[in-house]
């Protein structure tokens, strides 16, 4: 009888033979898998930034040149937007201020092309009346 366990065993510890491989290679699948979504969330963050930083930008030379010319103003946004990779859509000059909308396509590994919008507005800064004197008793001014 001592044979046939003896046997037995043999079997069973040969069947079991390579599961660790197989263990390793399912691991090593899950690792690359949430290594690409990572990636790909690292994408899309940084092309949201760069989107919405051309747009800043954009938005920024538009409004320097709103008022002494409006049509060259969306002209020069739309030259500062393609040199940070993205594409002007729409450009509005309404008195001193400049709101742009600019675009990026990127692609993903496993969704696609998908395109990121970016807007921006800029203009001169002004103060409302008695704003100042609300935050401030007026002492610590210059």
């Amino acid at each position: 009888m001592r044979p046939a366990i003896a046997e037995e065993e043999k079997l069973k510890r040969d069947k079991e033979r390579g599961s660790a491989t197989l263990w390793g290679v399912a691991l090593m699948g899950l690792l690359m898998a949430v290594a690409t979504a990572l990636a790909a969330v690292g994408s899309v963050r940084v092309a949201g930034h760069r989107v919405g930083g051309a747009a800043d930008l954009s938005a920024l030379a538009a409004a320097e040149m709103a008022l002494t010319d409006p049509e060259g103003a969306c002209l020069r946004a739309s030259a500062i937007a393609a040199r940070n990779g993205a594409k002007l859509t729409r450009c509005e000059i309404r008195d001193e201020v400049a709101d742009v909308w600019t675009t990026m396509s990127i692609s993903l590994p496993i969704a696609g092309t998908r395109t990121l919008t970016g807007r921006s507005r800029a203009g001169p800064a002004t103060v409302a009346p008695g704003w100042l004197s609300d935050v401030t008793d007026g002492d610590d001014l210059p």
